[in-house]
């Protein structure tokens, strides 16, 4: 398996984790990635990229089968308002695609919000920086790495 910079980055920090591959061409949501690699769909997080008002990036990590609550995001990152980021900016902007897209190794390090989720778990697993590849990682040493915040970021049930 070719390294992603995702993988680099981890192996770079001495920060251990372990890698899933599913079909990248199958088309699947995350949910249905979790229960194709068997995993726990609770622990299977989403990376989604968000844009202010000023251009400014934000990068919000939270489980696979919740929604990002765009006025909570905007409250916790100091934005009266923001918006996800268009699908054909997304590969510039972090050397990322659609459904590939990691918290770790971007282009630049962007202010990183991690569901506060993430912590009852000893570990969760986020795209490992291409389609087809997860990563199982520990949500503390992902949050430092990512210099990441947790916090309250979904729509209520």
């Amino acid at each position: 398996m070719k390294k992603t910079n995702a993988l680099r980055h981890l192996d770079a920090e001495g920060i251990p984790y372990e890698t899933f591959e599913y079909d990248a061409d199958a088309e699947v949501d995350g949910v249905k990635i979790a229960e194709l690699n068997h995993l726990p769909v609770e622990a299977v997080f989403k990376t989604l990229i968000t844009e202010g008002k000023d251009k400014e990036h934000f990068v919000f990590v939270i489980p696979v089968a919740e929604e990002l609550d765009l006025k909570k995001a905007a409250k916790v990152c100091g934005e009266k308002k923001i918006e996800m980021l268009h699908v054909k900016d997304l590969l510039p902007l972090t050397g990322y695609v659609r459904g590939g897209c990691s918290p770790v190794g971007m282009k630049k390090l962007f202010p990183t919000y991690i569901h506060e989720t993430a912590i009852l778990y000893d570990a969760i697993y986020v795209s490992a920086g291409k389609k087809g590849l997860q990563m199982r990682v520990n949500p503390e040493e992902l949050g430092e790495l990512t210099r990441a915040e947790f916090a309250d970021i979904t729509k209520e049930g």
